[in-house]
């Protein structure tokens, strides 16, 4: 199963990754995890890429698109991988094609959480006060929604019509989600 997790910020996609990829056997591969792995590594280009980051810049999808492409050849996402994170761009969309057509395989399905933006935002102050995020203030929030909107949105559209897009519900309880998530997973038809 090669699936990606598409949603807002706040939307809950790394709490559901790790219930998805554990059902399916798969690893769940954040662009967070893997910029901060290879930061810490001190590879090439975790070292590029930490430039950006602390200057709080977006990663150049070069760097982003490379750090993924390592990623997935790894020997534990040969039977598949969910990608939380990424693509977050129609760019990015053209990379992961190429890299998932290389391996011989196809994406299954791009699952999108939708969430009421108001929700969302609430969702995030709370967990900036539980975290001790200082720097998630309401401000900063609605600038992340904006930039997913206006970047990241337009890729529902085009998963939409390769019919792989599966939308749920992201509101309710964490077990709920999940449970939706996984019905609608299991309508996806074999090829």
């Amino acid at each position: 199963m090669r699936l990606i997790l598409m949603g807002p910020p706040g939307a809950g996609k790394g709490t559901q990754a790790t219930s998805v990829a554990e059902h399916f056997g798969i690893p769940a591969i954040s662009t967070g995890d893997i910029f901060r792995a290879n930061v810490s590594a001190g590879t090439e280009l975790g070292v590029t890429a930490k430039q950006y980051m602390d200057a709080g810049e977006y990663v150049p999808d070069e760097v982003t698109n490379e750090m993924v492409r390592n990623r997935i050849n790894e020997p534990d996402a040969e039977p598949g991988f969910l990608l939380d994170g990424y693509p977050r761009t129609t760019a990015q969309v053209t990379e992961l094609d190429a890299m998932i057509v290389a391996t011989g395989h196809r994406l299954d399905a791009a699952v999108c959480l939708t969430v009421d933006s108001e929700e969302l935002v609430a969702r995030l102050l709370k967990r900036a006060l539980t975290d001790g995020r200082a720097d998630d203030t309401e401000d900063v929030i609605r600038k992340r929604q904006e930039v997913y909107a206006a970047e990241t949105e337009p890729l529902i559209g085009i998963y939409r019509e390769r019919g792989i897009l599966v939308e749920v519900d992201g509101m309710g309880e964490v077990v709920e989600v999940t449970t939706r998530v996984f019905a609608a997973l299991d309508i996806i038809p074999e090829s």
